[in-house]
């Protein structure tokens, strides 16, 4: 097996070193080989020095339509009405105040996971100040314009747009008395009033201070500008074709189960953070061709079809399987490594029977051999090493396996009569087939159904009979919402904000995969909410991600490798995942080597 990571920087890098190990055929770029003809004329392009990576690339040109392969589509465009998923496609569109800082050494970060402000610049702020411990002032960007199509016709941006979405949010004013359903993504974080104290300057009060808040303002899940025109006119944005923002691309049709497409926006207010000079966005377009199958977006990226597959459109590779044929057939392609969490967690609804007993979700890890997952299912290249809902390298909160209690410890080491033990002491033996109790496994449709299946497999050795139902996005999203499952995936181990990953057990947080409503949890929650140092901080969190661990709230699953890749004529991608929560934005500062592309 690969040999674990030690530190935050050494595991950022150990995907990448994981792809370099493998084979020949598996390296983490790929060198283009150009056909004849080709390469003479690549020789002859501009080159220009990436100033994150280091490395000469050609220079940026524009034109051309970059066409990429989405999963899944949203509900709507409205991310207050149908959750953060809308900005699948509203995300080119609508911006948000801030954004992940592009010119950032990809070594110092790797554009992962955002864990606002660190490495975080204005978008439409410009900056925002704290004065005092409940005060935080957004500054907005001068000469922003809506684009120019009715009913915002090209006006300018001003804060009182900023506080309209805040107060739609958070149901605070504007004529909003009732927040959005999923304004659970805010924390519970207390907010006094959002004033609009004049064209330009936003004032956020709270009713008590929160070390959370911050990053909440600046790069919230729902914190997205859309056209308060049209809110007012529609009452939502949830038609596309309503859709108005400030960002770099419009939105021009969309057909559902087809494609859906985007038009540059030729008066973009932004450049380049690597190349100042260039204003965004290089493509004229872009273009989502719908492809819910993976073996047919793998055949289209095979024949040249798309460009991109990857974690910003749900596209991303999960089986080493997979990235090896492709880079049989295609060697061209250029493959990135990543690592953002586990998405291998299963969540139970303790609410309900068997699993309001911890015995019974006890049993269910010690069914699973995680070392045998992680040898037969990823070929040894993930992280087995148990976690709770923080990554064990966020070293100021998770408590590391071999510090966890040794009755918790042991719980996750494959013990299938121990678990069987428990299920009897439970009161549910087996019946007459062989069967302890029946149950059912929400699986998410975009994560890999042979995975689950596998894992069926573990619990039907012990007595366990699942029956799995997949389910598409907005299925999952809404029954989850409602607590309407029994088990149902669930992610882990995370990185970025550590608050974020452990505020998913609090009961009005719409992503609660566990339905737990503990009052010592919430209480403790509150706390660290309510802490007055990072330390303090901190320490709650810790205790609070070592209590859900020894409740067996989520059942852990190895950390796999996934990766994007894109075909060898893009550039100025260097592999990342995301400018901020669902943003797009990496598809604005990219472009094509006209040269390569045939």
């Amino acid at each position: 097996m690969h040999p674990e990571p030690e530190t935050e920087e050494e595991y950022a890098m150990t995907p990448r070193l994981i792809v370099l190990s493998l084979a020949f055929a598996l390296v983490a770029v790929v060198t283009f080989a150009a056909p004849a003809g080709e390469e003479a004329a690549a020789a002859e392009k501009e080159m220009v020095l990436d100033p994150t990576t280091g490395e000469m690339v050609s220079a940026p040109e524009y034109g051309g339509t970059f066409t990429y392969a989405l999963k899944e589509e949203p509900a709507s465009t409205d991310a207050v009405v149908s959750g953060p998923w809308a900005l699948g496609i509203a995300g080119l569109v609508v911006e948000m105040v801030s954004i992940a800082d592009w010119s950032v050494p990809r070594d110092e970060f790797d554009f992962v996971i955002l864990d606002p402000p660190t490495h975080t610049i204005g978008s439409l702020a410009e900056s925002w100040s704290q004065p005092d411990p409940v005060t935080y002032v957004l500054n907005v960007r001068e000469g922003v314009r809506w684009h120019d199509k009715a009913p915002m016709n090209a006006r300018l941006l001003t804060a009182e747009d900023i506080a309209f979405n805040y107060h739609r949010i958070l149901g605070l004013g504007s004529g909003f008395t009732e927040g959005s359903e999923y304004a659970g993504y805010w924390g519970g974080i207390e907010v006094e009033s959002i004033t609009a104290t004049d064209s330009a300057t936003v004032v956020i009060k709270l009713a008590a201070p929160n070390l959370s808040a911050l990053a909440t303002i600046i790069q919230g899940s729902l914190n997205w500008i859309y056209p308060p025109e049209v809110i007012r006119e529609k009452g939502d944005a949830d038609d596309w074709r309503d859709l108005v923002g400030t960002g770099p691309y419009a939105l021009t049709d969309w057909t559902k189960g087809s494609s859906v497409t985007w038009d540059k926006n030729p008066d973009y207010w932004g450049f380049d953070e690597k190349f100042p000079d260039n204003r965004l966005p290089y493509f004229d377009q872009i273009r989502a061709l719908i492809m819910p199958e993976t073996t047919t977006y793998l055949s289209a990226l095979r024949t040249g079809q798309i460009d991109y597959v990857g974690p910003i459109t749900a596209t991303q590779l999960r089986s080493i399987d997979q990235l090896e044929s492709l880079q049989r057939t295609n060697p061209e392609l250029v493959a990135y490594p990543f690592a953002q969490r586990s998405d291998n967690g299963v969540g139970m609804n303790i609410q309900l029977e068997p699993f309001d007993d911890i015995r019974i979700r006890k049993a269910m890890q010690m069914a699973l051999n995680l070392e045998e997952i992680n040898e037969g299912f990823y070929k040894g290249f993930g992280d087995a090493v148990p976690q709770g809902a923080v990554s064990r390298l966020t070293a100021a909160v998770a408590v590391q396996f071999e510090d966890w209690p040794e009755d918790v410890k042991q719980a996750f080491a494959y013990d299938p009569a121990g678990a069987e033990a428990l299920l009897d002491e439970a009161g549910y033996p087996r019946d007459a087939d062989g069967v302890r109790f029946k149950t059912d496994f929400m699986h998410l449709e975009r994560y890999d159904l042979n995975y689950t299946e596998l894992l069926a497999s573990y619990w039907q050795a012990i007595g366990v009979e699942v029956e799995i139902e997949v389910a598409p996005l907005a299925d999952f999203v809404a029954r989850r919402q409602e607590r309407d499952f029994r088990m149902i995936n669930a992610e882990a181990a995370g990185k970025g904000a550590p608050a974020n990953w452990e505020k998913r057990f609090i009961p009005s947080t719409s992503w609660n995969s566990a339905n737990a409503d503990d009052e010592w949890y919430n209480a403790k929650f509150a706390e660290a909410m309510a802490a007055s140092t990072l330390e303090d901080h901190y320490a709650a969190l810790r205790e609070l991600d070592m209590y859900a661990i020894e409740q067996f709230w989520h059942l852990f699953g190895p950390v796999g490798p996934q990766f994007s890749l894109v075909q060898p004529w893009v550039k100025g991608y260097n592999g990342e995942a995301q400018l901020g929560h669902q943003l797009r934005e990496p598809f604005a500062r990219i472009w094509f080597d006209s040269s390569l592309k045939p």
